[in-house]
């Protein structure tokens, strides 16, 4: 095997061309990385007003309703599924790209998005917290 080699069956591939399909396949396991701990997040936050309810009933106070920690546990998980299916898309796009020769840097659009995510999550969570007492 030559030192350009990938592997049998693979053909031959410059070092650095190798590296950036590693790089590629390690960009997506971290999108998924990501989906997945938005999808846990959103089940936690979901699950708080349960935790909510649980303890209205033991000490029998009254608690704001829950209905915002539904709402935006849901729609964390709903958050972390389209980070996995943007990760697919930004994989499948940038191995194309690679396979082609040429590079396909992330959208303005999808970094003012993902940002944006972001920004809005830490929001509501700084805002929600103080308002369960």
């Amino acid at each position: 095997m030559s030192s350009g080699s990938v592997g049998p069956g693979r053909g031959t591939m410059a070092q650095g061309r190798a590296t950036d399909v590693l790089a590629n396949e390690r960009t997506f396991l971290a999108y998924l990385r990501t989906a997945l701990a938005f999808i846990a997040f959103g089940f936690v936050i979901a699950r708080f007003s349960l935790f909510l309810r649980e303890a209205e009933v033991i000490a029998h106070v009254d608690v704001a309703s829950t209905r915002l920690s539904n709402t935006f546990g849901a729609g964390m998980a709903l958050a972390g599924v389209l980070v996995a299916a943007y990760g697919a898309y930004r994989y499948v796009t940038s191995a194309r790209s690679l396979r082609a020769g040429t590079v396909v840097p992330l959208s303005d659009t999808a970094a003012i998005i993902g940002a944006a995510t972001v920004v809005v999550t830490g929001v509501v969570v700084a805002f929600a917290l103080p308002a369960i007492r």
